[in-house]
């Protein structure tokens, strides 16, 4: 083996891997839910998560579906609130507390590599961690100690653009630096707890997965076009994918590295899964 392959072996194996987690139905693990155990599996499954990392992460970035603007927007606060961004659920959800530091430096290298890579970027000093990002978190990293930052959607909602984003960001895994999509594999509010969109959720899901384990070249193409997917309009409807999109950042970043489903579901009649690059 030469130096520069050694130097790639030993460099990809500390690189951080990327990847789309579900992150439930609002404050849905912190309260009681008919079934009880309807997400138990699914916390279990982020709980279990951060031990898979061959590191502790210097930094997350995190993509949430619930926030979207005119163009990427990262949170630069130091510290930034939290922002209860769901409704009607147990006023106990809203104390919920995760104190984990912003990293207004972070902030300024995404922004820097979005710019680098021809894509507007802007930095948030005003803007909170929202539900996609403390929910999931308060599971994986309990202690709230890494610092975060947020990365937006934009309202386009165009894949290429969040593949392209993803592959901008990709140097960030070489630096510690854990990108995370923090979304939901199927989301139409009124296909959940209809055992109709139990296969349709399926087959989309089936697609998915396939895509995500297609070769790099493949995938990104199959990912572009997920409308063209069997039922991805009734798993995501139009101007409605917002919870799918984090995916594609996660994906771009990904690189040349392969990808898999690493957890899958049945949640309220439909299959949720989650999915690891690297």
């Amino acid at each position: 083996m030469s130096d520069a392959d050694l130097h790639s072996t030993v460099e990809s194996a500390g690189r951080m891997p990327t990847w789309f987690i579900p992150h439930g139905g609002g404050p849905c693990f912190f309260m009681d839910w008919n079934p009880p155990d309807a997400w138990d599996r699914m916390a279990h499954f982020l709980r279990g998560q951060a031990a898979t990392l061959p590191r502790l992460p210097k930094a997350i970035v995190l993509v949430s579906a619930h926030w979207l603007e005119p163009q990427f927007s990262v949170t630069s606060g130091a510290q930034p609130e939290l922002i209860y961004d769901y409704y009607g659920f147990p006023p106990h959800t809203y104390q919920l507390k995760y104190p984990a530091p912003g990293e207004p430096a972070l902030a300024d290298h995404v922004t820097r590599l979005l710019g680098g890579a021809g894509i507007a970027g802007q930095a948030n000093p005003s803007r909170g961690f929202d539900h996609g990002m403390f929910i999931p978190l308060l599971l994986m990293f309990p202690q709230a100690s890494i610092p975060v930052v947020q990365l937006s959607l934009t309202q386009d909602l165009d894949p290429e653009a969040h593949l392209r984003a993803g592959q901008a960001l990709a140097p960030l895994r070489d630096e510690g630096v854990l990108i995370v999509g923090s979304g939901m594999s199927f989301h139409n509010m009124r296909g959940y707890g209809d055992p109709r969109f139990g296969p349709v959720s399926d087959a989309f899901d089936a697609w998915l997965t396939q895509a995500v384990e297609a070769p790099p070249v493949q995938r990104h193409q199959a990912l572009a076009d997920w409308t063209q997917a069997p039922g991805a309009r009734l798993c995501h409807p139009p101007r409605a994918e917002e919870h799918l999109l984090p995916l594609m950042v996660v994906a771009g970043a990904a690189g040349q590295d392969p990808g898999r489903r690493v957890f899958s579901d049945r949640v309220m009649e439909t299959t949720l899964s989650a999915f690891s690059f690297g």
